[in-house]
């Protein structure tokens, strides 16, 4: 028997088979996509096949086509006010809106791609149907087909409505997002009372270089990649070694009432994070209580004379430095504790015999430690690391909460760019669209962001998933 190719060339090279070898059926399905099912009598699916077809011809001609014209321009009539002589009133003209030309042509593109796909499945699936009949097979009835959408092909079923909504709700975004860092739009370009157009790569140059004598994207974006990037290690690693150093802690069989400070550091995750993000700024702020007792005990003083601060309090949150300590301090007392609950679940099943043969063998607990403990631990907890690690990157919780209001750069380059040194891309994204409309920039940083994830994600992953680790621990 003739091996079935697969793969994108065999179906394509199927595609040219049914297009050239199809009888007049399949030919026709071309261009009316329901012929090959109403010929080979499935006329409830030849029937939706044509509703499809007719819908997506009456969506382009009816609607996406009066966006999609203007797509290479954006738009070219300016929103403006004019008299109408009818009504005597002041009135909008026929204005274009840029964003909304943008929006409906990226819907309209990813729309028409998934016809095309479903376009040429189609053709090759009555080729197919053709080759049945003249083999004298059975056709499936429009109720077979549904019967092996609830049993051989029940996982197209369940995947339907999730890649539905991937669609939907993050390709088409990120399509979006792709496209405005093409463009102007910003402040001084805002739809409706403004058009923005296609800018090419001006927004990429100005985030990879100085950009001028006034904004200077391109000295903020490298301080805040390198801070990010140290922030996101330091994050992850910390309150990684730190669970698992306290869990080991805690479960040793030495440590009185095991219970009780297990309960405790449980206690500190029921606590809402935001909450004791604004609690810990408060405590940490320039006139907040930690600054009291520091005064009080004579540590601001000291540190004066010693020239480590300049200021009559200790600039915990509100300066370069120790703003980026305390940000990372604060973190580990939030992260250890969830990170001690997956520690102690996965040390629960290091394999014994392996610990017991160690320390038979004369192995120090620092030895077995190294040795087999973080092993296992990485081997297990390996992907869950690579993800705290994207979500640290991420991680606008913390860092918002922690220095909104509170820390103001005096980075005269950083305020032109709407940047802080504590920032990281993505609380720097936030407030280049909350604060100052500035989506150009802020999709700019949004690609970069993506891209850093995704690269690390990928390369991670492919070292933790390789799959020829697992007899090393059984």
């Amino acid at each position: 028997m003739k091996k079935k190719k697969s793969g994108i060339g065999g179906f394509f090279k199927e595609f040219g088979e049914a297009v050239v070898k199809g009888d007049l059926f399949v030919k026709l399905s071309l261009v009316w996509m329901g012929a090959g099912y109403i010929r080979r009598k499935q006329i409830i699916k030849g029937i939706l096949m044509t509703l499809l077809e007719v819908a997506v011809i009456v969506f382009t001609f009816g609607f996406a086509t009066e966006y999609v014209r203007d797509f290479g321009t954006l738009g070219t009539v300016q929103q403006e006010t004019v008299f109408n002589i009818a009504t005597m009133q002041n009135e909008f003209n026929d204005y274009d809106n840029s964003f909304m030309i943008l929006l409906f042509s990226v819907v309209s593109f990813v729309i028409w791609f998934t016809f095309l796909v479903i376009w040429l499945k189609n053709e090759v699936t009555v080729y197919r149907l053709q080759k049945k009949a003249q083999a004298g097979e059975h056709i499936n009835t429009f109720v077979e087909d549904l019967q092996q959408f609830k049993n051989d092909k029940f996982y197209i079923t369940l995947l339907t409505l999730p890649v539905m909504g991937v669609v939907i709700f993050t390709i088409i975004p990120l399509l979006i997002l792709i496209a405005v860092a093409f463009t102007n739009y910003d402040q001084g370009h805002m739809p409706p009372s403004a058009l923005f157009t296609w800018v090419g790569f001006t927004n990429f140059k100005n985030l990879f270089s100085n950009g001028g004598m006034t904004i200077t994207f391109g000295y903020a974006f490298r301080k805040i990649l390198i801070w990010t990037l140290v922030w996101a290690l330091f994050a992850t690693f910390t309150t990684y070694l730190g669970g698992i150093l306290l869990s080991l802690l805690i479960n040793n069989k030495r440590t009185k009432l095991p219970k009780l400070w297990r309960t405790l550091f449980i206690v500190t995750i029921a606590v809402p994070q935001f909450v004791s993000l604004l609690l810990v700024r408060n405590f940490f702020a320039n006139n907040g209580i930690m600054n009291t007792i520091c005064a009080n005990a004579g540590i601001t003083q000291w540190l004066r004379d010693i020239g480590a601060i300049s200021t009559s309090y200790i600039p915990f949150l509100s300066a370069p430095g120790w703003a980026h300590v305390m940000i990372i301090l604060i973190n580990i007392w939030i992260g250890v504790p969830y990170q001690m609950l997956i520690a102690t679940g996965v040390l629960m099943n290091i394999p014994s015999d392996q610990l017991e043969s160690a320390k038979i063998d004369g192995a120090t607990p620092m030895q077995s430690f190294i040795h087999i403990t973080m092993p296992y631990m990485l081997f297990v907890t390996g992907p869950s690391l690579v993800t705290d690690f994207v979500k640290n990157i991420n991680n606008f919780n913390v860092i918002y909460l922690l220095t909104q209001g509170v820390y103001t750069t005096t980075n005269q380059a950083m305020a032109n760019s709407q940047a802080k040194e504590v920032d990281l891309l993505i609380t720097w994204l936030f407030n280049l669209t909350q604060g100052y409309y500035n989506y150009k920039m802020a999709s700019t940083i949004g690609i970069i962001v993506f891209i850093l994830c995704a690269v690390f994600t990928l390369i991670a992953f492919s070292r933790f998933l390789k799959g020829d680790r697992e007899e090393a621990f059984r």
